[in-house]
């Protein structure tokens, strides 16, 4: 695949937050490489704002949760001739909506036999693994990156709930999973030793997370309690206001790194081999790396499968504030 001979391609990532905002230095950088190239691209309806104001792409559609729907849209992509597709989701699902459009089609390497075997088997094949959004370039064959990192376009019309200048720490408690959340006291000590450092705390999530975020706020003096329900444009431009963020290994951290802020990543029982670590921006992990049992997953678990939780419960409220200071002299 020569991209520079290529007038039309469609990139498909139909979820989640993070693993689409993870596709956009590749969308940037190969419409740098080809100005005139289209660029289209397929992701989930509910996922739309993250790409709905993207300078670099010619269409954007949306696959819905309607397949009647989804068959007109279907037949649509068919009209296109593509010259390439580039399947980013790479499961089922993809596959199958895929077929037919084209027969150019590159998938994403998942890696996931080497995920199993460190997963289960401790066995790390992917110490040398790249960044997701490098391993996206790959489906390429010869592409390489620019450096200048994740893109989140926000419209004219939104004005941030924080006023600039302000000296303020975002703290980001949420997680879809158990076990990829640090401990809502943590987050409260950690936010009352922001206060006492002179910092203001404000509290992002989203619809799964109001409560926990109403619940930390409450415990901390004059925090501000900027979640929404899953209003992503608002919580990016607040976020923008922030000295850092604090965050766990989240799509939030990666909305944190599209809009340039640095990031605070506690991390659990995920590592930073799966590939989704803070991309091009200023950042700290904070992991517990004395333990044998991690990763226990590669997306999260509902409980320790150890019942100790340790990869969490042994990271303080003090080491955070650390990497904080730290992160913000980078």
């Amino acid at each position: 695949m020569n991209i520079n001979d290529c007038k039309h391609i469609l990139i498909v990532r139909l979820s989640s937050l993070g693993d689409i905002l993870l596709t956009t230095p590749l969308i940037r950088s190969l419409k740098k490489q080809n100005p005139n190239l289209q660029i289209d691209f397929l992701v989930r309806s509910e996922y739309a704002d993250l790409l709905k104001f993207n300078p670099h792409l010619s269409s954007l559609f949306l696959l819905s949760r309607n397949d009647g729907d989804n068959k007109k849209l279907k037949l649509e992509l068919m009209e296109m001739k593509y010259d390439y597709v580039l399947d980013l989701q790479n499961n089922l699902r993809s596959k199958i909506f895929l077929n037919n459009i084209t027969s150019k089609n590159f998938s994403f390497n998942k890696k996931r036999f080497e995920k199993v075997l460190l997963v289960h088997m401790k066995i790390n094949l992917l110490r040398d693994a790249q960044q997701i959004p490098i391993r996206y370039a790959e489906t390429i064959p010869s592409f390489q990156l620019d450096d200048e990192g994740l893109e989140l376009f926000l419209p004219d019309n939104i004005s941030a709930r924080i006023l600039q200048g302000q000296n303020v720490i975002g703290l980001c408690p949420g997680a879809r999973h158990f076990t990829k959340r640090w401990q809502k006291e943590n987050f409260i000590q950690l936010g009352k030793i922001l206060n006492e450092e002179e910092f203001t705390v404000a509290l992002f999530g989203g619809k799964s997370d109001r409560e926990l975020c109403e619940e930390i706020s409450k415990a901390i003096v004059d925090s501000i309690d900027l979640s929404t329900n899953d209003d992503i444009l608002q919580l990016a431009k607040d976020m923008q206001q922030c000295k850092a963020i604090v965050c766990n290994d989240s799509g939030l951290m990666h909305a944190a790194c599209a809009v340039k802020v640095p990031v605070v990543a506690i991390y659990g029982s995920t590592v930073k081999e799966f590939g989704f670590t803070p991309y091009g921006c200023k950042n700290i992990i904070l992991e517990n790396n004395s333990l044998t049992c991690r990763p226990c997953s590669h997306i999260g678990r509902k409980k320790c499968p150890q019942k100790h939780f340790r990869c969490m419960l042994e990271l303080t409220p003090q080491q955070a504030f650390e990497s904080i200071i730290k992160v913000l002299k980078q």
